[in-house]
């Protein structure tokens, strides 16, 4: 029988009542919630948060029947149940009545399901009252937040002085919601705070020392996404009808511990729902539009490997955003290893999905142009270097770059074309290195094929004969000798002045 999936499914009750398939998170929600306290998750758009939240609120509320079969029926009390304080600040419409205004009345309306009215005017105030008045007319209380950093992330797109000044507006007016929970702790059973983000400086949560961070938690990296092991559970049937492989490729590697890999879920559902076809389907309902343009403002493209230590890895400071902060924690970049004695992270796309997607969008605006610019001539210049065809490959890099706008040649540099070429090869998925650091100096670009390993020097207005003697002078290719590939060695030079690669020449090496 053909399963029932939970796309864009966040409600529990629904899931579970209607019979759609459940991967069972609940031995991460025992493990939190039978000890009680003050949690904080990020995780990336559309990996199951707001399901976990709902979760969260029918296991509190005591609806046993919807966790029948599942790993904590038969570890819980039953018998109680919690008031629940739950807010979600993407739908409490803080952009139309300000993001006061909308708290004060999303309290009031809290209040006013459990017959409650608030005397306070002022929204700490408000919520610090109906805390109370519910522990003790009810016990003590579940306090759910998802998405808290809305309100910022909703004005920091542009980066525009008037939308970082609302963003840090935002920033102090939830800092003053949040403030009342640590004095509020005899009268909750739990709270737990869900975002995307995790701000730093001037933090949201500074009043809550208690808060305990699950995000990089060794105990919670499956919490949210499929793990393998689900994967073969879950979809035994499925993972009969397509590759098994191919899906690894396309939708796991997201890691949050460096060791427990988990698959995308909103894209691992689509993909069976959609019969199988190989789409970016996360990505798509997401262009990172901010992050491309931050990409381009840090002259940044290559990010297969990049290291950053632990601190600055959960830094998201609104007046000085850094990129690969951002792009981990939005789901473009995960955790591929990590030196605990270094404190240092190695980041990565986490898959092909992300991969593909990424490169294509920053490709494109590299170029000015639509999505999928240049996929056809590219992928003529990957069957070219597979076989070894040097000598049409300026012909076909012209008919890419003889595209690009004028005023494009006016103002970039080495770097803006150095950067294009690269895309190129990466979009397709050739294995790329790029400016590779040798013992003898820096190679602009290394790329290793089934045949040969190419090495790849630009120069901007010099010439193709400087660019391919650097290459022989320095060794670069020495050291793939033992390979038993041909080593080949090419000499690009873009010419402002003609808008178009001026020389190639290029060199086999014994």
């Amino acid at each position: 029988m053909t399963q029932k999936y939970p796309v864009g499914i966040q409600n529990f009750e629904k899931l579970r009542s209607e019979n759609f398939l459940y991967v069972d998170k609940t031995a991460f929600i025992y493990r939190m919630a039978n000890v009680g306290g003050y949690y904080f998750l990020s995780r990336p758009r559309r990996f199951g948060k707001s399901l976990l939240i709902s979760t969260l609120e029918c296991l509190f509320l005591g609806k046993r029947a919807l966790f029948k079969g599942l790993y904590i029926e038969d570890k819980w009390d039953w018998e109680q149940s919690y008031p629940i304080i739950r807010m979600s600040f993407s739908n409490i419409g803080h952009q139309e009545k300000g993001l006061t205004k909308a708290i004060i009345d999303e309290l009031d309306h809290l209040a006013d399901q459990y017959g409650l009215v608030l005397k306070e005017t002022f929204m700490s105030g408000k919520f610090k009252e109906l805390i109370e008045k519910l522990s003790v007319s009810r016990g003590k209380v579940v306090v759910l937040i998802d998405e808290y950093d809305k309100p910022i992330i909703d004005y920091i797109g542009e980066h525009s002085e008037e939308k970082v000044a609302m963003a840090l507006e935002n920033r102090a007016i939830l800092k003053r919601f949040y403030s009342i929970l640590k004095d509020a702790d005899p009268h909750l059973k739990l709270v737990f705070i869900t975002g995307v983000s995790k701000f730093s400086r001037v933090s949201i949560f500074s009043d809550l020392n208690n808060l305990q961070d699950l995000t990089t938690n060794k105990f919670f990296a499956g919490c949210c996404g499929i793990t393998p092991e689900e994967l073969g559970f879950y979809f035994s049937e499925e993972l009969q009808e397509t590759s098994a492989e191919q899906i690894k490729q396309w939708y796991n590697g997201y890691s949050w511990d460096a060791k427990t890999s988990v698959y995308n879920p909103f894209s691992l559902l689509n993909f069976f729902v959609q019969g199988y076809e190989f789409k970016n389907y996360w990505f798509e309902t997401g262009t990172p539009t901010f992050l491309i343009k931050l990409s381009k403002q840090a002259h940044l493209y290559d990010f297969e490997t990049i290291a950053i230590g632990a601190n600055a890895l959960v830094a998201y400071d609104i007046e000085k955003l850094e990129l690969i902060p951002l792009m981990f924690q939005t789901g473009y970049l995960t955790i591929k290893s990590y030196n605990p004695m270094s404190d240092v992270y190695e980041l990565g796309y986490p898959n092909h999905e992300v991969r593909k997607s990424y490169i294509e969008v920053l490709m494109s605006s590299y170029c000015q142009s639509d999505m999928g610019y240049g996929v056809v001539y590219v992928d003529k210049i990957r069957q070219l270097l597979e076989q070894g065809d040097i000598a049409r490959l300026e012909e076909m890099l012209n008919t890419i770059f003889k595209s690009l706008p004028y005023e494009l040649w006016q103002r970039e540099n080495e770097h803006f074309y150095h950067a294009i070429v690269h895309l190129i090869f990466s979009l397709l998925g050739v294995y790329v290195q790029s400016e590779v650091q040798t013992s003898d100096g820096r190679m602009d670009a290394l790329i290793r094929l089934s045949k040969y390993v190419y090495c790849i020097e630009f120069k901007l207005d010099e010439s193709a004969e400087q660019a391919l003697a650097q290459i022989k002078s320095k060794g670069y290719l020495q050291a793939f000798a033992a390979e038993g590939k041909k080593l080949v060695g090419i000499g690009i030079n873009f010419s402002s002045q003609q808008k178009k690669v001026e020389g190639l020449k290029w060199e086999e090496f014994a």
